[in-house]
Order: structure tokens, then sequence, then C-alpha cells
């Protein structure tokens, strides 16, 4: 992949893509507009397979998002994430249960995209944590090999952040991020430099205004950011309005300004494939 002279090559990913229409319609919509290069998929949300054919003729990569903790009317081992955090780090976590599901969630990717997932990261960061990080490098390896390897995501912060984003950051990455990206190197998997997108999901458009040009001025090559929009406020999920209010900011003049300022462009990547 060529990159021109100057631009960092950053990967912006909208995150729970098939999770709902408000979701789904904002993530196409920006995508539509060049200010996305992936979406993170919830293969087995009620959205997805309706939506999915639309999200795939932008164009961005498509990856999995993978999902321990909202079962979104599937059966299945989904636990709220502090008990999902002690169960895995107690070693109380049903090896061959997880294999399937992330089996399940593989499959129902494919059978609707007709092709393997881009990437794959975690709903929440489950993927680094204990037991699951373990099996899910396991079966991604078995499962694919060469250039249809996934990449996979890290969530090692990029530095400098405030004070308030740095702490939330820290703790992703103390769940499990090191180990995590140690093991899928040594696997043979690829991984973005480093992750930003991070803060409490408060403030709506005035604080997502304040934070999307810090991180841009972080980023570097091969690093990623992500976000969650969504085109409209769903009364139904916890975080729709400020889903929408980063909508509103991402598809504003001012955020095509602030990556026109930085260099960046919202590239396709796979990581140390096509660089």
């Amino acid at each position: 992949m060529s990159v021109d002279k100057g631009i960092k090559r950053v990967v912006l990913c909208a995150d729970d893509f098939g999770m709902s229409e408000a979701i789904d319609t904002g993530i196409i919509r920006l995508a539509t507009q060049g200010r996305l290069s992936a979406a993170s998929c919830l293969s087995q949300g009620p959205t997805f397979a309706r939506h999915a054919p639309a999200l795939a003729e932008t164009g961005i990569q498509a990856g999995l998002h993978l999902n321990f903790t909202e079962a979104l009317g599937q059966p299945g081992l989904y636990l709220p994430l502090p008990v999902l955090i002690r169960r895995a780090y107690g070693r109380r976590l049903d090896g061959e249960v997880v294999r399937n599901q992330i089996l399940d969630q593989l499959e129902a990717f494919e059978s609707v995209l007709g092709r393997a997932p881009d990437f794959v990261d975690g709903h929440q960061h489950v993927h680094q944590l204990p037991q699951i990080r373990h099996v899910l490098l396991d079966v991604l390896a078995r499962r694919f090999t060469g250039r249809s390897r996934p990449w996979l995501r890290s969530t090692r912060p990029v530095p400098r952040l405030p004070a308030g984003q740095r702490a939330k950051a820290m703790i992703i990455q103390a769940l499990g991020a090191a180990t995590f990206n140690h093991s899928a190197r040594r696997y043979g998997f690829h991984l973005n430099a480093r992750f930003a997108g991070v803060y409490d999901f408060r403030g709506e458009e005035a604080a997502y205004r304040r934070l999307l040009p810090n991180w841009l001025r972080h980023m570097r090559d091969g690093d990623l950011l992500m976000c969650h929009p969504a085109a409209y406020a769903d009364a139904t999920d916890p975080l729709g309005r400020q889903r929408l209010a980063e909508f509103n900011v991402l598809a504003g003049d001012e955020a095509g300004h602030w990556l026109q300022e930085n260099r960046i462009q919202a590239r396709r990547a796979r990581f140390g494939h096509d660089a």
C-alpha cells in the first residue's frame, strides 16, 4: 500500500456496528464521508446482517468486535464486565464455551459478508483478558494463515494524554495489553502501534470537540483511534446522546480541518501486510 509523502496512516475505527439502527446509520454515513477507515462489528447484533452489505459498499475495513458482555438477544456467555474480568483473572471461564462463542461470532461475520474479518478486537476490550486471549489467538492462528490473517487491536495508549483520559487508558492497558501484544506477535499477528479514543463518554459535543483534536495531534503512523458514533440518540441506549455527539463532531467541517491539519487520512490498513 503506497502512502503519500507526509501523510500519517491512521485507522479511524467506529465500534459497535450491528448493535442498532442508529449506530449503523451513523457509521455508514461517516464512512461514505471519508471520516472512517474501519468499523468493528458485533456479528450477532440485531442489525448486523441487515446493514453489513451497505457497510461493505463503503470500502472501509470491517472487523469482528468480539463480545462477551452484552447478550443482544443471543444465548451464550455474556457477563457484566467486572464479573467477566474477575472470572478471567481467576481462570474460572470454561475454555470450551469461550472457544465456541468465538467461533460462532466469526462464522456469523463470515456468513454475512462472505469473507474473513480484516481485524479482530473486543467489545469493552475483552479480547485481551486472560483465558479469552489465549483461546482467541489459538482459534485465529488455526483458522487463518499468511495474508488472510486479521490484524489485532492493541490498547497500548498514546502518550501525553490529559490526566483524566490517561487514568482510564492505563486501566484498559493494565487489563492485559502487554501480554496480549506479546502473545499475538509470537503467533505472527500484526497490531496497531498505539491506541486512542478512551474517555468517560460524558460532556456531549462540547467535550468531544475538545478531545478529538487533542487525540489527532498525538497520532503517528500506525496508530488507531476508536470512536462510537450514532446518527441519532437511541433512547434505549445509555450512551445514545454521547454517540450522537461523536457523530456530529466527526461529521462536521471542524473534524475535516483537524484531520488535514494533522496530515491524517482515514485509510484502510493491514498492519505489516501492505505497509
